[in-house]
């Protein structure tokens, strides 16, 4: 197709078979934006795509990805503020002619792509690349796309945790992730483990849990890292 659409917060380019997301780098940018670089969709993964206005003198174009299509959104689950949504590009008002284009053209390469309303059967937006790591509050989460780590802090561990020791979970162990944002009370990061614990403590007090706290946790490295476990997670559910 060749199409492309540049906004303030990204560049937007039509391929054959996906559109590629090129996030901008600006110093008011959304640090989970940078963080994510650069993201191929496939038309498959897109439900719709609209255009609205934005705030005065800007436009709002935003993509409606499917269900179950693209590991960062599941992860997120609804908590990314509007300024992170890697779906929305946002543009002057001098470029309403080329968005109208470049909207239409999208919708027809979704609907060229046969999208169904139903939920995707899998992830189809590849996941962030591993391997990843970040600093919570009271350890240091890494994972090399086989097995999940988490190293206490001795300063910022609960007694429960450090005398625990430091913890690995493989992906064939693990259900889910549980992500809750850093920007909002009592953010963490649980692993849902395949042979759950009950009653499940609080995030504080659980070996396959990490909190967050002010600059640890941050969502551009804390929620990737969410993203590509999952990934993991499912990829070893269908795996013969």
């Amino acid at each position: 197709m060749g199409e492309v659409l540049a906004g303030n917060n990204a560049v937007w380019d039509c391929e054959p078979d996906a559109v590629v997301i090129r996030y901008s780098r600006g110093l008011r940018g959304s640090r989970l934006l940078q963080a994510l670089g650069e993201r191929r969709v496939p038309y498959e993964a897109l439900e719709d795509v609209e255009l609205a206005d934005g705030r005065p003198g800007s436009l709002i174009l935003r993509a409606a990805p499917r269900p179950g299509s693209d590991p960062l959104i599941e992860a997120a689950d609804g908590q990314l503020r509007e300024s992170a949504d890697p779906y929305r590009l946002v543009l002057p008002e001098q470029s309403r002619a080329d968005a109208e284009t470049f909207r239409d053209l999208l919708r027809d390469a979704i609907r060229s792509a046969e999208v169904t309303a139903k939920p995707a059967g899998r992830f189809l937006v590849p996941a962030p690349a591993v391997p990843r790591s970040f600093k919570a509050y009271d350890a240091k989460a890494t994972f090399d796309g086989r097995a999940v780590g988490f190293h206490w802090f001795r300063t910022g561990a609960s007694t429960a945790k450090w005398n625990s020791g430091d913890r690995t979970f493989p992906v064939e162990d693990l259900a889910g992730v549980d992500w809750h944002s850093p920007e909002r009370v009592n953010g963490h990061l649980r692993l849902l483990l395949r042979e759950p614990v009950t009653p499940l403590p609080p995030a504080d007090q659980d070996p396959a849990s990490v909190i967050f706290g002010l600059g640890y946790g941050s969502v551009h490295e804390s929620l990737p890292f969410a993203a590509a476990v999952l990934a993991a997670i499912r990829t070893a559910r269908v795996r013969p």
